[in-house]
């Protein structure tokens, strides 16, 4: 099959069900020996018997079915099962409350939402905004119960186009409540085929699958790449790197986290043996710090490739399969994917090498729009079509892509722009330094004070003055924290970034309360 004929999602697994239904998919490795394993063939069977229930529920094209449910093979044939209906998926962070999951709920308004068997007393209030189902592992849960009493032709299959909505993907909120991003058919294939091709994927490939599968980068990254390239995966439930590690001779690629990487580097056990059998590590949903890049090549051989996406856009860029991976650096624009830098006041274009501006991608991987926010949309467009990301960066004179930041992230301190990634790069690289973030907190006299929270090493003895005169050494002056405030560690959302919004929450009346605290006399 030519990867780049393909226009919907669901040709990948007719394909192969078509040729090879025997070809396995996945395997849930377990402890226990209950290991499950998904031929394209069975797991495509199991896809059509849930598309059946759903049908049965009254899911038709169009409908929205939410999904709160833990990762398993059952769960991601959900996913394909509403591809199967035309029908809308959106997956929900399994660590979203009552309220939160109240808000969805009421926003998406689904035909159907599904939920984990154990939650469902609590949820079941929710029943008032759509009918509930459960899901568990195996034969767990009502609409695995319902599905088994289903033919798998007992629904009717749904031919889109690639403009035809596929998925509704909630954005993290950080700036208040969360937005659903509408991906299309469309949008998935083609960012699917384009990594596909950037990343050398074959059906000889098997994928070390440890990332959840709610947010983008586990299901429609990891999870489509494979379906498009007929490959196969190791489906780790949770990631844990004593479990993980062992894998890595089972498998030729991984998808990860930094955090992943960091918890990896940790295991005395992870060397260039362990890894003997991978061709690709890649690093994505936060910012991979250039001393693990080196870590983890010195450990294992291994050069990590990171790229760059969001919810809205899917994948943007990406460092070389073939060619130099810059540690810190997300790469070049994938094939077919437009990416500049705006001006972030006035949004003019900025065309010198290594200027700082707003990010600005146009593809078919760019987003429809947010849901039921047609206004939200349109301020979210440039003119020609470019959607603005909200994230700071620069290009090089080569076309290597840099991350400065969020542009909310932004401190403004004294009348000059502070971008947080210079500052935290130089603390991070001082011995002692496990990590840190850096923030900006109201100031009667700054506007903003930029302020940095630090995580120390183990056994490690920092303090305040040191690192301020360690950074007078690397730093103009208006650059240096004003304040440095020791955690035992950093508030962070599931895929691995640092939630800054919570910082600043958390420490924005700090430079109130010391003016205002009684001095010692």
């Amino acid at each position: 099959m030519s990867s780049a004929s393909v226009t919907d999602p669901l040709d990948w697994i007719r394909e192969v069900v078509r040729e090879h239904p025997d070809r396995p998919l996945l395997t849930t490795p377990d402890a226990q020996h209950n290991a499950q394993h998904f031929s394209y063939g069975h797991f495509n069977e199991l896809a059509d018997r849930l598309a059946a229930a759903l049908a049965l529920r009254g899911v038709t094209v169009g409908d929205r079915v939410a999904a709160q449910v833990e990762k398993s093979p059952e769960a991601l044939a959900l996913y394909v099962a509403c591809l199967k209906l035309g029908a809308v998926f959106v997956p929900l962070n399994t660590a979203y409350t009552v309220p939160e999951l109240e808000y969805f709920l009421t926003d998406a308004a689904p035909r159907v939402a599904v939920v984990r068997p154990q939650t469902l007393t609590a949820i079941a209030p929710l029943s008032r905004l759509c009918h509930l189902e459960t899901l568990g592992d195996t034969t767990d849960g009502s609409l695995l119960e319902l599905a088994a009493h289903c033919e798998p032709a007992h629904f009717t299959s749904f031919a889109g186009d690639a403009t035809t909505l596929a998925a509704l993907l909630y954005t993290s909120g950080t700036t208040g409540r969360s937005k659903g991003a509408m991906l299309t058919r469309g949008n998935l294939a083609s960012n699917a085929v384009a990594l596909v091709d950037a990343w050398r994927f074959t059906s000889d490939d098997v994928l070390l699958h440890a990332l959840p599968i709610f947010h983008v980068h586990g299901l429609f990254v990891a999870v489509n790449t494979v379906l498009a390239s007929g490959s196969s995966m190791l489906f780790m439930r949770k990631f844990a790197a004593e479990e993980v590690v062992p894998r890595l001779v089972e498998s030729t690629v991984m998808m990860g986290v930094p955090t992943f990487y960091t918890r990896m580097l940790q295991r005395p056990e992870l060397n260039r043996e362990a890894t003997r059998g991978v061709r690709l590590f890649i690093s994505g949903s936060a910012p991979l710090l250039p001393d693990t890049h080196r870590a983890f090549r010195e450990r294992t051989g291994h050069s990590i490739l990171e790229r760059y996406g969001m919810s809205e856009t899917l994948m943007n860029t990406s460092n070389p399969y073939d060619g130099e991976r810059v540690p810190g650096s997300v790469g070049l624009a994938l094939p077919g994917i437009d990416v500049r830098i705006g001006k972030r006041d006035s949004g003019a274009l900025l065309t010198g090498d290594n200027d700082v501006g707003m990010i600005e991608v146009r593809g078919p991987n760019v987003f429809a729009g947010y849901w039921r926010m047609p206004q939200k949309t349109a301020t979210e467009f440039c003119d020609d079509g470019f959607f603005i990301t909200g994230d700071l960066g620069r290009k090089d004179e080569n076309g290597y892509f840099y991350i400065v930041g969020r542009g909310k992230d932004l401190v403004i301190t004294g009348g000059y722009n502070v971008y947080p990634i210079e500052i935290e790069r130089e603390i991070d690289a001082l011995a002692g330094v496990a990590e840190s973030a850096v923030i900006g907190v109201p100031h009667a006299d700054f506007g903003e004070a930029v302020t940095a929270i630090v995580v120390q090493d183990s056994g490690a003895q920092l303090d305040e003055a040191s690192i301020q005169a360690a950074l007078r050494e690397r730093l103009a002056a208006f650059k240096i924290p004003k304040r440095v405030l020791f955690v035992a560690e950093l508030p962070r959302n599931t895929m691995g970034k640092v939630q800054k919004n919570l910082l600043r929450q958390s420490y924005c009346d700090l430079f109130q309360r010391e003016a205002t605290a009684p001095r010692e006399k």
